[in-house]
């Protein structure tokens, strides 16, 4: 017990039953000691050992889409019992739904005598019902604040508290809603965060509720009094605000009567400000305390200290302002993931590591899925300057059920009580993608009543839809590259590569502030070095499996490479994704999903940090800033793909969204080849006052007409030192020589014809129809540029299905066809002429020189071209139809003609031999 705080830690051994058959209420077993187990809290029960033993007949809470983990024998041997593994989600040590009960013995001290004790459970799952000495206390159902059960005035002594968590659903949130699902935190039981007594005076400050002012010069306070009725002696409150960055005190300290002739009391009192002070944003999250005392003449009753910001987050005129100035919300998503305990970290250290690498990033929002974060998230994010979002614990049909409306209004109030001070907290929503044909009606009401109640933040009904006229702010799923069913028809697999388009035909159908919904969703290959980090209570057997589809394939040794070379792929879809946001005038943000993975919903592996917030190597944080912080240059290109002589045009804007403005002066620009300048210029540019988009103006540069294909990088530097930000672009000769000048003979068969002239020892360059590709059972491999989108298993199959390209960009046959090992705007019309060979049966000697990177739940070794010897002549085979040569795109004219130099020279020298049948297996003759 800490004397000086009044509070008594009960963390460390409890008594502990399991109670799967909810037989405890109807035995008493509140009224008896349990002896059976002994249990740690704060802690799960899966933390402890506590629970049943994962198998097939586990009652997951969550839906698996895709079902082939129980039916295809690929899976056999990870359904054996003792031996399972999921490929869906994690794989949790134990599990364990329903009832169980925790029991210890307290002391009371006697300095405690007749006041009132509080019993704190921070962050159970979910209800709590409680009993002292077997006498009834109450239950209590939130997810998302602490319990506090009042335990009245107990005798000085020994006593008996037992607690029953139960992590059924108490009402349907829905199964796959963050708060509560096995995606993500698992459905856990326990108590994981504060657990104590505290003292409390018979009349006591139930809550301070702060409403900063800056620009009347005052705050504003409601203050609940809570205990005994109290009206024989007077009792006034005492308040003042200091800065808690210099402890001086910037408000009157001022004195309000309070009469109490009932069990609460409300007080409302404005404290006029004597200081200047300093608002909390992003750049500068200044904190100050409000101190409220409560005294009894001279005798001081009780006293608590409010951590609040000078704040004001409003939507006006389609945009978001902080105190005042035009703010873009940069945003990824939390979707509750914390893969060595399952469930959220309460401490501020853990909080504040993980907002700081946000905020490395360049981002300056979170949006916390179908949950709502305990206090150690808030206070650290007051403190690093980052926005939050929150929702009310729901993925749910709502509407029909009037239980759970009940609770989600309730949980909605806790969530304001418990947290509604801190500046960070500036936006609320009912939960994500609500259910239901009443949908619209009820969450009308939902947020116009806390509109009228909390005015510190705003209110929207649920993340992507409703799009109702009551909501403050939008969060909408169209304005995105690609969205869901797209397929191969988004614009970033349909339309060729350009940095012209925006989001503007979708805000202008609405007033307010728009934020696009789960942006991204791009896959990276599996991490299989990630896999020894989980050393807590839930187990990548995901991971594990694709390690062991990919062995299979013969592939184990390219895992690194695969990783890197999908990485800078997921990269570049992310750029492209944020620019288009930041380049739409009046955008309100944007949500990523996100900035690291997800290992749940199939195995979403979207991040391009790790689930342990982790980079993985392939693009560090002061470049994924460049295009994500809060000034930004930006260029709109019609196209990135060039012809010597022809003329590149830029038109250059900034999303300036930072701290300061930048003064006018002169940009600079450069293209460059390997980082050596070849064109260089300067645009001089006027003063940016921070808060919006801006045009700077228009660069033009005629290319050299040289005979050479290049890649090169535009850069635009900002004045003083300023950020920079970068785009590639490809110059490609107009005319250039594709005849095979009869030393290569070019087929569209492996027939008779083509055969003969192998058989002669030609050189043979087959380039099969695409029709004439082979597939496997699920068809032939669909072509598309972008990586997968979330996972297949979770999309059910949705296009595309691979990540990108692999090769040695140094091999002779990619000579004269610019490329780096991995996949690059270029591509995209490479890709559009293509279909994915599916070389598992192809001898494994044969590499491709242009490898396809597959899904890592089928692991399939696929390739666009590749060479061979066969019936003694020397083969090349392209699944890129390149056949139209000089008429086709000035790319794949430039690999038809990079591929035919290849095959024309001494390097040419294929060292595998298979057979024409062999070749049949994958293309139809």
């Amino acid at each position: 017990m800490n004397a000086d705080t009044g509070i008594y830690s009960l963390a460390g051994s409890w008594r502990f039953a399991t109670d799967p058959e909810d037989k405890g209420i109807m035995e008493q077993w509140f009224d008896r000691t349990l002896t059976a187990e002994q249990i740690n809290l704060p802690g799960s029960m899966t933390e402890n050992g506590k629970g049943n033993d994962v198998s097939l007949e586990t009652s997951w809470t969550g839906r698996i889409r895709d079902t082939s983990f129980f039916t295809e024998n690929r899976y056999e041997t990870y359904r054996e019992a003792g031996k399972l593994k999921l490929p869906f989600w994690l794989t949790p040590l134990k599990h364990y739904i329903g009832a169980a009960w925790y029991q210890r013995a307290i002391i009371v001290p006697e300095e405690w005598a007749g006041k009132q004790v509080i019993l704190i459970l921070e962050r159970p799952h979910w209800t709590t019902e409680v009993w002292i000495n077997g006498l009834a206390i109450g239950l209590q159902v939130s997810l998302s604040t602490p319990h506090r059960h009042l335990l009245g005035a107990l005798d000085p002594g020994t006593h008996q508290v037992t607690i029953l968590v139960d992590n059924r659903m108490y009402v349907d949130v829905g199964e796959d809603a963050h708060s509560i699902s096995d995606h993500s935190q698992t459905n856990w039981n326990g108590i994981v965060g504060e657990i104590s007594l505290r003292v409390a005076e018979n009349l006591r400050i139930d809550d301070v509720q702060v409403y900063p002012a800056a620009d009347n010069k005052s705050v504003g306070a409601t203050i609940l009094l809570a205990g005994v009725a109290m009206n024989v002696i007077p009792i006034r409150a005492q308040i003042s605000v200091r800065d808690l960055a210099s402890g001086k005190v910037v408000s009157e300290v001022a004195e309000i009567e309070v009469s109490c002739y009932q069990e609460t009391a409300s007080v409302r009192a404005d404290i006029a400000l004597v200081a200047s002070i300093t608002d909390w944003d992003e750049f500068q999250p200044a904190l100050y305390a409000m101190e409220v005392k409560l005294f009894s003449e001279n005798e001081l009753l009780d006293q608590k200290n409010i951590t609040f910001g000078f704040r004001q987050f409003k939507a006006r005129g389609g945009g978001f302002f902080l105190n005042g100035k035009p703010v873009f919300l940069r945003g990824t998503l939390e979707c509750c993931v914390f893969p060595l305990t399952g469930y959220p970290s309460t401490d501020k250290p853990s909080w504040t590591r993980i907002l700081r690498i946000l905020k490395t990033h360049g981002l300056n929002h979170m949006r916390f899925h179908s949950w709502c974060p305990p206090e150690a998230a808030f206070a650290a994010a007051d403190e690093e300057g980052v926005i939050f979002s929150v929702e009310c614990a729901s993925w749910a049909t709502v509407g029909f059920d009037e239980k759970y409306e009940q609770w989600l209004y309730q949980e909605a109030d806790h969530i304001l009580r418990e947290y509604g001070n801190h500046p960070s907290f500036c936006m609320m929503l009912y939960g994500n993608e609500p259910y239901g044909f009443r949908a619209a009606t009820f969450l009308a009401e939902f947020v116009n009543h806390y509109k009228q109640r909390d005015s510190r933040r705003l209110f929207s009904s649920g993340t992507a839809w409703p799009l109702i006229p009551e909501n403050q702010f939008q969060v909408w799923a169209n304005p995105r590259i690609q969205y869901w069913d797209q397929n191969l028809e988004s614009r970033i697999n349909a339309s060729p590569p350009e940095t012209m388009t925006d989001y503007s035909d979708y805000l202008s159908q609405y007033s307010a502030p728009v934020i696009s919904h789960e942006v991204g969703q791009w896959c990276v290959y599996p991490n299989f070095d990630e896999i020894s980090k989980y050393t807590g209570t839930l187990k990548p057997g995901n991971l594990e499996i694709f390690r062991d589809f990919l062995e299979e394939s013969g592939m184990s040794d390219q895992a690194r490479d695969f990783l890197m070379a999908s990485g800078k792929l997921q990269s570049l879809c992310y750029k492209e994704e944020i620019e288009s946001a930041l380049r739409t005038p009046g955008m309100g943000g944007f949500q990523l999903l996100g900035l690291h993975d997800f290992p749940g919903q199939g195995t979403a592996i979207v991040g391009v940090l790790d689930p342990f917030w982790d980079e993985k190597g392939y693009i560090a944080p002061e470049e994924y800033r460049s295009f994500a912080g809060p000034v930004v240059p930006l260029a709109r290109l019609e196209k990135r793909i060039f012809t010597n002589g022809e003329a590149f045009s830029a038109d250059l804007l900034v999303a300036q969204f930072g701290a300061d403005d930048v003064p006018a002066g002169e940009l600079t620009w450069k293209l460059s080849e390997n980082e050596i300048t070849i064109y260089s210029g300067t645009l001089e540019i006027g003063f940016l006052p921070t808060g919006a988009l801006r045009r700077l103006g228009e660069i033009r540069q005629i290319l050299k007409d040289e005979s050479a294909a290049r890649r090169l990088t535009f850069e635009v530097n900002l004045p003083v030192g300023g950020p920079s930000n970068s785009w590639d672009i490809w110059v490609y000769p107009p005319n250039i020589e594709i005849d095979s000048s009869n030393e290569v003979h070019i087929a569209s068969a492996l027939n008779e014809s083509c055969r003969a002239q192998l058989q002669a020892g030609r050189k043979v360059l087959l380039m099969p129809d695409n029709d004439c590709i082979l597939g496997d059972e699920r068809g032939q491999v669909p072509p598309g540029f972008s990586s997968i989108f979330w996972n297949t298993a979770w999309t059910q199959g949705q296009k595309p299905h691979t990540l990108g390209i692999l090769c040695d960009p140094s091999h002779p046959a990619l000579a004269h066809f610019p490329t780096d090992y991995h996949s690059d705007w270029q591509w995209w019309y490479i890709i559009q002429r293509s279909r994915s060979m599916i070389m598992n049966l192809l001898p494994r000697e044969i590499k491709p020189i242009v490898q396809v990177i597959d899904d890592w739940f089928t692991a399939r070794r696929l390739g666009l071209i590749f060479e061979c010897e066969i019936d003694g002549g020397k083969l090349l085979v392209s699944s890129i139809d390149l056949k139209d040569g000089a008429t086709c795109d000035p790319v794949c004219r430039q690999m038809l003609h990079s591929l035919l130099a290849y095959m024309k020279s001494e390097s040419f020298q294929p060292t595998v031999s298979i057979t024409a049948d062999q070749i049949s297996q994958i293309i139809r003759s």
